[in-house]
């Protein structure tokens, strides 16, 4: 009876010795490794498979193009002169039915390797179409994040990469392009993610903003307590009343992290509740300017509205009073307040708000709430925008060019046409966008003082200079000239 001797390798499921070891492995061992060890490390698998990569790229193969299959892989090396622009690579897969997270992998990675070159900031985006079932999808939650994976920090992340998703629906796929090459894929993450270390930033602008507007909206407020009642005309009733709005909400969302810290719901509830009536009563009083400001400068004469500024006040108030007032009767059956999670890219992280937890609710009632406003607002941005350059070209108007365009960069900010960048970061994250809807929102409260202490102080010398004459009419039409004007 003879005996054979027989020899296996025995690895121990070690960062460091697994390390060493899959540096000569090829792919077939690498998968033994991984079913041996549960705990893989993926980022040391992204190396290993880097440099099995690497090895196929370098052998010698007849032809433009050489495809190699594995278990658990497909490669096809192409030869490719880089001096021309490259082609659209269309990538086939299939998206899993279900997902344990809320941010997890949707399509089989997708690695453009080239070796000795290192291709980063690329001038001609390289584009790969992902075709996904949406059937298998869910959506309701959730958006499709084209992201490659940082070998550096071991994470997934979205900078340098844009997701189009305007053939979705049409065509089921999700159109990627990204400046370099390195691992891609499609992932299924939360709407409002964003990086953490973003997340941060934007929250320290948002508060700073938020406090200041606050404080000078308080400001507002005080200055309109102490001043005579034959100044308070309805141009200045609408500017206070939205200032009241602004403070209502940019004082709430102060609170909007520290209420889901709370053990208890009720105070996280209360404060989504007041952030949501105070942000639909900002859109009211924003329509009630853009309202006011026509009749002011378009009807000019013979406009008369019994008991002007308590339908005004009906629409500003009431009609956000009755809008919350309905979901807060619904309440109980189906809870639309209460603690929000926010899931943030290239971290662990997860992040809770006191606001609507419930997406259908949300989108229903604030986007078109908004964008019927939007709409309006910006009809009559553009009407009065025309009608102050053509009091120019009749030479009616005497003010500087410079404060024609400051006029309507203040009217913009007015009737809150700068909440309008959400809509250009519908579908992916544009950090640019969000900085600047950051900053200019989170300051209207400032904007709104600086528009009232002047329409307020060139009042009062109109008022003067009007006194010594017998011309009504004339003194009406300085009077809505200069209350266009800082």
């Amino acid at each position: 009876m003879s005996e054979k001797n027989s020899t296996c390798n025995v690895i121990k499921c070690k960062s460091d010795e697994m390390n060493a070891f899959v540096l000569e492995t090829d792919e077939k061992r690498l998968n033994e490794v991984q079913k041996m060890c549960k705990s893989f490390p993926l980022d040391i698998r992204i190396r290993a498979e880097k440099r099995f990569i690497h090895k196929l790229i370098n052998i010698p193969f007849n032809g433009t193009t050489k495809t190699y299959e594995g278990e658990n892989f497909k490669m096809t090396v192409v030869k490719m002169d880089m001096m021309n622009t490259m082609d659209q690579t269309p990538v086939h897969i299939s998206a899993p039915k279900k997902s344990d997270s809320s941010n997890g992998l949707r399509s089989k990675v997708i690695r453009v390797e080239t070796v000795g070159h290192e291709l980063k900031d690329l001038s001609n985006r390289l584009v790969i179409n992902f075709p996904v079932n949406i059937s298998e999808v869910i959506l309701e939650n959730h958006t499709l994040s084209c992201q490659f994976y940082n070998e550096t920090d071991n994470k997934w992340n979205d900078m340098g990469s844009f997701t189009n998703l305007e053939n979705f629906n049409s065509r089921n796929t999700v159109n990627c392009s990204y400046d370099h090459m390195t691992p891609f894929a499609v992932l299924l993450v939360d709407v409002a993610q964003i990086n953490a270390q973003q997340w941060k930033i934007l929250s320290y602008i948002s508060y700073i903003g938020c406090s200041l507007s606050s404080f000078f909206s308080a400001v507002t407020i005080f200055l309109y307590v102490f001043m005579k009642s034959s100044n308070r005309d309805s141009s200045i009733r609408i500017h206070v009343s939205l200032s009241v709005a602004l403070f209502l909400l940019n004082t709430s969302f102060l609170f909007i992290e520290w209420g889901a810290t709370w053990s208890h719901d009720s105070v996280c509830v209360f404060i989504a509740v007041i952030i949501q009536y105070s942000l639909l009563s900002c859109f009211s009083w924003m329509a009630i300017e853009a309202i006011h400001l026509y009749l002011l400068l378009i009807k000019v004469f013979n406009t008369y509205i019994n008991h002007y500024m308590i339908k005004l006040s009906l629409f500003g108030w009431g009609v956000p009073a009755v809008l919350v007032g309905g979901s807060l009767c619904v309440f109980g059956s189906k809870p639309f307040y209460g603690p929000t999670p926010v899931i943030l890219s290239n971290s662990n992280e997860t992040t809770n708000l006191c606001w609507i937890t419930d997406i259908r609710f949300l989108y229903g009632m604030n986007i078109p709430y908004f964008s019927l406003t939007f709409l309006f607002n910006t009809c009559i941005l553009v009407i009065v925008t025309h009608q102050i350059f053509k009091l120019r070209c009749l030479n009616v108007s005497k003010l500087p060019s410079h404060k024609d365009i400051c006029t309507v960069l203040g009217l913009t900010f007015l009737m809150g046409m700068t909440w309008g960048l959400a809509f250009f970061t519908s579908g992916y994250t544009n950090y640019f966008i969000l900085y600047l809807f950051c900053i200019c929102n989170s300051l209207q409260g400032l904007f709104l003082f600086l528009w009232f202490y002047s329409t307020t102080k060139k009042n009062r010398r109109l008022k003067a200079q009007s006194s010594n004459t017998s011309e009504p009419a004339s003194a009406t039409l300085k009077s809505y000239k200069s209350s266009f004007s800082y």
